[in-house]
């Protein structure tokens, strides 16, 4: 297939381009700078110039592909507190993928994630998005909406799917979430979990997300739902653990009232217990992780020396 792939040079994106193209497929990877042109380059695939504001753009790209994965998101937005801008702008991009792919039974695979998708249990992929009551953070169920409207999709000849990825996808190079806390831990000198800690994160390295996507774009049913994740739920404290251990802090509680003191803007969602299970999309897909876990991940030296430049 010719792949259009959005976010193709990003965190997931950029290990998703090799394993198409190792899945002899061609890619076209939207850059919106020279580095990210010349990074996709450099992995093999074609360059499309452009944003996800640039939605003729889009609609060319996608009319001349295959199929297409929707990777990228406005994390400028999102990170200053515009989340609704930032939905508002990937809800146009999937609107136009899906006026250029109707009727034609091309796959559109668009990610989306796990977090607040069943809050107190495990989430499965039959769970609908937005099912809890109250968002996990403002603004996070319009791309919740997004998910629901993307596997609407399906009924306009579309083989849409939305592939929910775990709140870490870790691995060397990450600067998510657990990148975060262990650099909170440095500065502060503790490496702190909220409450007592048993709050629970799915997880995925990066490179078997990738895959899962790969998967979905070859396989996976129109109207679908699918989790890529490797590990249900890893509790708050373990991680800690693992940071203050590697760090030689100390591993302390921090009360859900200090939290936001603390971890500023993750003091909202380490809370959230959100464990999650990928069974039904082994079985559909044949996913199995093969990478790293994410104690194993935590416990190489790949977090701690990074950090420090």
């Amino acid at each position: 297939m010719r792949v259009f792939v959005t976010g193709a040079s990003g965190w997931i994106g950029s290990g998703l381009v090799p394993e198409l193209i190792a899945a002899h497929h061609e890619v076209v990877g939207l850059a919106r700078s020279d580095d990210a042109a010349a990074a996709l380059v450099a992995l093999g695939a074609e360059v499309h110039r452009g944003s996800l504001d640039d939605l003729d753009g889009l609609r060319t790209a996608a009319e001349s592909a295959d199929g297409v994965v929707h990777l990228a998101f406005r994390h400028d937005l999102a990170f200053t507190g515009d989340m609704a801008g930032a939905g508002s702008a990937d809800r146009k991009a999937i609107e136009v993928f899906g006026e250029a792919l109707a009727g034609s039974d091309r796959p559109l695979v668009i990610a989306s994630g796990t977090l607040g998708v069943a809050p107190g249990r495990i989430a499965t992929e039959d769970d609908a998005p937005g099912g809890g009551t109250g968002a996990p953070v403002e603004g996070a169920y319009d791309r919740m909406a997004n998910a629901r409207y993307t596997v609407s999709l399906a009924s306009r000849g579309i083989r849409s799917s939305v592939l929910r990825l775990p709140p870490t996808c870790h691995g060397d190079g990450d600067n998510g979430f657990m990148a975060m806390l262990v650099g909170i831990a440095r500065d502060k000198g503790i490496s702190g979990y909220v409450g007592d800690g048993s709050a629970r994160w799915p997880a995925t390295h990066r490179l078997d997300a990738a895959r899962a996507f790969r998967l979905a774009l070859e396989q996976a049913p129109g109207g679908s739902t699918l989790h890529a994740v490797a590990e249900e739920g890893v509790p708050g404290r373990v991680f800690a653990e693992v940071i203050g251990r590697k760090l030689g802090v100390p591993v302390v509680a921090i009360s859900p009232e200090d939290a936001m003191g603390h971890f500023g803007f993750l003091g909202l969602i380490l809370p959230l217990d959100s464990p999650a299970s990928s069974e039904r999309t082994r079985e559909v897909l044949g996913w199995e992780p093969t990478h790293p876990g994410l104690l194993e991940d935590l416990g190489d030296d790949h977090y701690y020396t990074r950090s420090q430049n």
